[in-house]
């Protein structure tokens, strides 16, 4: 569990520079600044699915 933490912590903060991304690509009217945000949440979300099922394989 406590390989988790640090995976989990990238997630949040991966997820969060993606929202980010996308709000400010949607205030200046910037089609590829929010494909970029979108492409770093669901890259966040991929990556951390892998880390889970790798580490309860590893058990």
């Amino acid at each position: 569990m406590k390989q988790l933490i640090p995976v989990i912590a990238g997630t949040v903060l991966l997820a969060a520079l993606g929202v980010t991304t996308v709000v400010l690509g949607g205030a200046d009217d910037s089609p590829g600044l929010q494909l970029i945000g979108v492409l770093l949440v669901v890259g966040a979300i991929v990556l951390a699915v892998r880390s889970v099922r790798n580490a309860r394989r590893a058990r």
